[in-house]
């Protein structure tokens, strides 16, 4: 079943760069992106990453933390992380646990072949943890500048359109 906007954030603790210990039902009070891409180091995934590090002064200034997550290990979490300059935790997810959780998990095909992987896909979440917005099937361009603009509005009180 898919989270939708008005659902809770599920409680798990998983593992971050910075040795930290992830819990978003622990951000009481802090919007959060979570936002989930296929693999560290590749085109798409970099371009997006730096697209929330270029915007996460923007983020910031409304009280929004950002988290990526993917299936990669702690140590790829961290080279990807250092070499981007990025000034977010990336969570690791090699069980899948939070994946499937917010059921980000589809059978994809490469070079004909299928496999699961990742959906990229982000979740806004609210100041109580709850859903506030859900992106499936992002394309990666303008898209941070869409997230930062909802989380403007939840910030503001607005309706997130």
């Amino acid at each position: 079943m898919s989270l939708v906007a008005g659902d809770a954030v599920p409680d798990m603790t998983l593992a971050a760069t910075s040795d930290q210990q992830i819990n978003l039902t622990h951000m009481e009070g802090r919007q959060v992106v979570l936002y989930f891409y296929p693999k560290d180091a590749t085109p798409g995934c970099t371009t997006e990453g730096q697209n929330f590090r270029d915007l996460s002064d923007d983020f910031h200034a409304v009280d929004t933390v950002i988290y990526g997550v993917s299936r990669d290990s702690l140590k790829k979490h961290e080279n990807f992380r250092a070499k981007q300059c990025f000034p977010f935790e990336l969570i690791s997810d090699p069980d899948e646990q939070l994946c499937r959780a917010f059921d980000v998990i589809r059978m994809k095909k490469l070079y004909g072949k299928e496999h699961e992987g990742i959906e990229r896909s982000t979740f806004l979440i609210d100041a109580t943890g709850r859903i506030a917005r859900v992106w499936r099937k992002v394309k990666v361009e303008g898209h941070a500048e869409e997230v930062l603009a909802a989380a403007r509005a939840l910030h503001a009180g607005d309706p997130i359109t």
